[in-house]
């Protein structure tokens, strides 16, 4: 991160925007988007192998997030250098403690592992079910992602000054994270209850709420709240996916979902949506956009009441089968 910023990204960027832009993206997609990705699957398959709670485990990365935004701003003050430096060396520091960290696999494990062939991962493109899946991915959690990209920006414009709005949104989004954080450890409690599916459908809500309620309120202390709502909505939805695909889809593929079915698809809705968006700010401005985006995450919140599923219908490679005959 440190040499690609400082050295890579940054000059590029002076000489030629566009050449600059397509580097990084290919470095940020590669070596962020698709390495929070697979960190968090990974953390995820350890924690059903060990039988722990993933939100516990994930909340020490909502507190680690907390305290590098606390520390980043003050270092930014003096050099933005020194950020991408100890980025650097907190990835090292990563691969020493994943390098450490011993997982037995059993015989069982690895040929379960082993038997993953790519015409499962084809399979998943057949089923209703992941399909259904899709539409709530890109309905609720891409149109969510696309308001969340310029919120910054209206938020600081409500303040007297710039700087005022950067430095309060500073503090909230702290305070936010370390909220997200005990919503986390809290988050498999909610989940366990209420289920996969409803856990999904409450996390399509607050965030239908958070985009809905932005266009509504006045005032930095109004925005501020609803900023807030995304302590709430992260943790459940989170823990909810994994649940999720635990329940009604083969867990060896748990990854694949994830990655696929969840970020891929956000991301590939977003880069859509989001010139649709762009242009409705500049036409209608910041707050009837967001309503006419809370709208639509609402809408496909109801709709996924009808098409995901409640409780598992089909159990490994034979129930796939089963529902591609039906497809079929």
């Amino acid at each position: 991160v440190g040499p690609f910023y400082i050295y890579i990204y940054g000059p590029l960027l002076k000489y030629n925007v566009i050449l600059g832009a397509a580097v990084g993206a290919i470095y940020l997609g590669v070596g962020i988007s698709a390495g929070i990705g697979a960190i968090e699957t990974y953390v995820e398959k350890v924690s059903r192998k060990y039988n722990f709670e993933y939100g516990k485990s994930r909340m020490w990365g909502s507190l680690g997030w907390a305290s590098a935004t606390f520390f980043a701003g003050q270092l930014f003050n003096i050099n933005p250098n020194i950020n991408f430096w100890v980025a650097s060396v907190s990835a090292i520091i990563l691969v020493a403690i994943i390098l450490s960290v011993k997982i037995e696999v059993t015989n069982y494990e690895l040929e379960k592992a082993e038997s993953v062939k790519l015409k499962d991962v084809g399979q998943l493109f057949l089923l209703k079910k992941f399909w259904f899946l899709i539409m709530y991915v890109i309905g609720v959690t891409c149109v969510y992602s696309v308001y969340d990209q310029q919120f910054p920006i209206y938020y600081t414009s409500l303040f007297a000054t710039e700087a005022t709005g950067n430095q309060v949104f500073g503090y909230l989004s702290s305070f936010q994270v370390f909220l997200e954080a005990g919503m986390m450890f809290v988050a498999p409690f909610i989940v366990n209850k209420i289920g996969p599916k409803n856990g999904l459908l409450l996390a399509g809500l607050l965030m239908a709420l958070r985009i809905i309620g932005s266009g509504l309120v006045v005032g930095p202390i109004g925005i501020s709240s609803m900023k807030l709502i995304h302590a709430l909505e992260l943790p459940i939805m989170l823990i909810a996916i994994f649940k999720y695909f635990a329940a009604n889809f083969d867990t060896r593929l748990s990854s694949v979902l994830y990655l696929v079915g969840f970020q891929a698809a956000s991301q590939i809705g977003a880069s859509l949506l989001s010139p649709f968006a762009g242009k409705l700010y500049d036409i209608i401005g910041f707050r009837h956009t967001y309503l006419i985006l809370g709208i639509m995450v609402l809408c496909f919140t109801i709709i996924s009441m009808f098409t995901l599923l409640s409780s598992n219908k089909s159990k490994g490679l034979e129930g796939n089968i089963t529902d591609i005959k039906q497809v079929i």
